[in-house]
């Protein structure tokens, strides 16, 4: 026997700061599913996911707290890897970036990228946000003094780093990415990192921080920390075995390089310029292909605590149970959109597609067998014309799946196997075996028509496995098969004769009463409203009513938007405010939006404010928006035309 192909994916690591909602958890979900569906391939697959749990804003959560930091993360990974688990997620290895193996390779690869010239000790000066985690200079804050990015407060600080020279492997890294098309994925990324990020040519980049404790000290100049870049990213080698002397676990050997990076689109600069460029400098190969998945909305937002719109794994599990919301999870996520989902949405998915064509499927079609032939299974081979084109379908689908699957069309597979169980459906409705079980001559034809039920169930329940695991064991069970292998969908007709069907099928799924569940979404909603009045959250000086009404709020329509040429996490927005007042507004959003997002977006501006230079561009206003965890969601109002003032 041929030994196991290996396949390694990995997750962005999630950051200890708060209990992530079903946005961060989806990842993990569809990397499970993605690593499932390889396992039912037949390779050797590793499945790598886990937590980042230094940098100053864990430091300051833990001392809000009264915590330590590492008692602070501990707690945190516990809640991060609870929400993991309560989706059914089966990874390898849940890495920490505080665990001994990865601190002690961090800190040799940073002293091995000293040793060879790449970092470079220099200094940073300027005004310092500590929500960004970033400088800036006099002239690029706004008028109030603030931060442009995020409107926060800035203090003056000279800090020592050490830069990275990522401009020695620019021209490498761009080279590789012509010459390998499928590394990064879908397209539109690609485009955007080499048009917005590589094209314009690479800063140094700052790679320790003196400003904070938490985090890995630099051995040889303990007074710095390893910034996140190092720090965060080598997780996907340190988890292996890597070892920067070349005393390499064999899981390194095996698994490396990496198939695939699955991460949110956010984050895709810093896998596919940073993180290459890291291991260029280490001399080793580079991913297969980095996919920046796109974002899970609540209606036609992102979700943010700030925006009340959060909504819980665990709570949903509860509610809905892990294989719906695994479903409603890898259903409504396109391969390149942002999915968006609603409770009424859910509803209708799970009252629809999975209990009334999948599980109503499965009940009827075995309770029939049991009424008819007292669940004994048959095919005496009475075949009709339309037998010909079912099997074929059927057929169809599975290579469908595999089809889909090969380019991570996760959402297309899933509806695949949903539109084989909708065939079987009709299947049932063309061949009303109800009507052949009143004529004793037509005995032969409803045992042909069940078996042909039952075999296209089993290989549909096969199909289903690396997505919805729990319902897909329900189904072959109920079946009472031996042939659930992943090759045995490749063959029509492998169910096997004279076996017994289950004498009491298993519902698959119950039928949601929408009052039920709103009882009990409310009763998750009023948990999270009681944990929220339990932080402490700072309130500002009350102001007076006259002091308010001297800003002039208005909707505008985004018109068009880009990035701003000498800042990553700024927008370049041209918005509409009626009356042909088009105006340029530098927003920082680039960290919570692509440009594509915001163009159409009927938004609030203050209008009034004095025009201001941010970065060397104009900026006459500011949109209005709410922030959590350094997520950003724009205030919206859909219906109201440009102008409408804000009162």
């Amino acid at each position: 026997m041929s030994e196991k192909k290996p396949y390694y994916i990995t997750t962005a690591i999630a950051y200890t700061s708060g209990k992530p909602h079903i946005g961060n958890v989806y990842e993990i979900v569809l990397a499970d599913a993605i690593a499932r569906y390889k396992k039912m391939e037949g390779y050797d697959v590793r499945f790598q996911t886990g937590t980042d749990e230094h940098g100053q804003k864990v430091e300051q959560k833990a001392q809000e707290q009264g915590k330590t930091p590492k008692a602070f993360v501990d707690e945190m990974a516990t809640i991060v890897k609870k929400q993991f688990d309560v989706m059914n997620v089966q990874y390898d290895r849940f890495i920490r970036t505080t665990d001994a193996d990865h601190e002690k390779q961090v800190q040799k690869i940073f002293r091995k990228f000293y040793d060879q010239g790449d970092i470079y000790k220099g200094e940073y000066e300027g005004m310092y946000c500590e929500e960004d985690e970033a400088f800036f200079t006099t002239s690029q804050l706004t008028e109030e003094g603030c931060c442009p990015v995020c409107g926060g407060k800035v203090k003056p600080m000279k800090e020592e780093t050490y830069f990275f020279r990522m401009s020695k492997y620019a021209d490498r890294l761009m080279k590789y990415i012509e010459d390998h098309p499928d590394f990064i994925q879908p397209e539109s990324r690609k485009n955007e990192i080499v048009n917005n990020f590589l094209k314009p040519g690479l800063q140094d980049l700052s790679v320790s921080r003196t400003s904070f404790k938490w985090g890995i000290p630099v051995d040889f100049d303990p007074k710095h920390v390893i910034y996140v870049w190092i720090d965060a990213l080598s997780n996907y080698i340190t988890g292996l075995g890597y070892e920067v002397d070349g005393n390499h676990d064999p899981l390194f050997k095996k698994y490396w390089p990496a198939d695939l990076h699955l991460i949110g689109k956010d984050i895709i600069r810093f896998h596919t310029i940073y993180w290459p460029i890291m291991l260029m400098a280490l001399d080793l190969p580079l991913p297969k292909q980095v996919f920046g998945h796109p974002w899970l909305m609540v209606g036609e937002s992102k979700m943010s605590k700030s925006l009340g719109n959060v909504i819980y794994a665990d709570d949903m599990v509860h509610v809905f149970g892990v294989d719906a919301m695994r479903y409603i999870f890898l259903h409504e996520m396109p391969f390149a959109q942002d999915g968006h989902i609603t409770y009424d949405l859910m509803m209708e998915r799970i009252n629809s597609d999975l209990a009334n064509n999948m599980g109503n499927l499965v009940n009827r079609t075995i309770s029939m067998q049991n009424k008819y032939f007292n669940g004994i299974v048959a095919n005496p081979h009475v075949d009709e014309t339309l037998d010909t084109e079912f099997k074929r379908t059927i057929l169809g689908k599975v290579t469908d799946v595999k089809a889909q699957m090969e380019e991570l069309r996760v959402q297309d597979a899933i509806g695949t196997i949903l539109e084989l169980f909708s065939r079987c459906n009709k299947y049932i409705d063309e061949t009303m075996p109800w009507s052949l079980a009143k004529d004793s001559d037509q005995i032969g034809r409803l045992a042909t028509v069940l078996y042909n039920l039952l075999e296209a169930i089993r290989i549909g329940g096969i199909l289903l496995r690396p997505f919805l695991p729990e319902t897909s064991a329900k189904i072959l069970a109920n079946l009472n098969t031996q042939q659930t292998s992943f090759e045995s969908c490749d063959t029509f007709g492998l169910l096997e004769t004279d076996i017994q069907v289950v004498g009491q099928p298993e519902i698959l799924f119950q039928r949601l009463n929408e009052k039920d569940v709103a009882q009990q979404i409310e009763a998750a909603n009023t948990k999270y409203i009681q944990e929220q009045k339990k932080r402490s959250i700072p309130k500002k000086p009350l102001v007076d009513l006259e002091d308010f009404s001297k800003l002039d709020l208005k909707v505008a329509k985004v018109l068009t938007c880009q990035r701003h040429p000498n800042a990553d996490k700024l927008f370049v927005l041209t918005v509409d405010l009626g009356g042909g007042d088009i105006r340029q507004i530098v927003s920082g959003l680039a960290q919570s939006y692509m440009p594509g997002q915001v163009i159409g977006k009927r938004v609030v501006v203050i209008a009034n404010l004095k025009p201001v230079m941010i970065r060397g561009l104009e900026s006459k206003g500011m949109l209005l928006a709410g922030k959590e965890e350094g997520r950003i969601g724009l205030v919206e109002v859909n219906g109201l035309e440009p102008g409408t003032i804000i009162s």
